[in-house]
């Protein structure tokens, strides 16, 4: 019985082999060129984290609406079932803060804060947000 399966298989994967070995010299051929396209060359020669330096903060309503959904996602849902899940949804947020007072030129202190400082810090720059007119509610 396991000839016949041999037999079998066999017989299918031999018609196959000629493209295998198409693709194994195309690939050995690239290998040896290293050719690259246009855009590749392109490709290698940006730097992401240039472009989005240069880029800047994203407008304040994109902020906002960050703020809000972030908001929304740490008080229930799926966040408060996973620390890990919470804590991204955390970090997410506060970095949103600290753009959103770059933007409105409100003073904040969030980053170098851990534990009960950094939520006491974290309600006063919603506060502060708020009073600067970005509705966050």
């Amino acid at each position: 019985m396991a000839y016949a399966h041999m037999v079998v298989l066999t017989a299918a994967l031999v018609p196959l082999l000629p493209y295998a070995v198409v693709v194994v010299r195309r690939r050995e051929e690239l290998r040896r060129k290293r050719a690259w396209t246009p855009l590749d060359q392109a490709c290698h020669e940006v730097d992401p984290a240039a472009v989005v330096a240069r880029l800047g903060p994203p407008p304040i309503e994109w902020l906002a609406h960050d703020l809000r959904r972030l908001e929304r996602q740490r008080r229930g849902g799926v966040t408060l079932e996973s620390d890990r899940w919470f804590e991204a949804v955390m970090r997410a947020y506060d970095d949103r803060l600290c753009m959103a007072c770059e933007c409105l030129g409100v003073e904040q202190n969030l980053r170098p804060l851990h534990g009960i400082d950094r939520e006491i810090e974290r309600v006063r720059v919603v506060g502060a947000l708020e009073a600067a007119g970005l509705d966050l509610r």
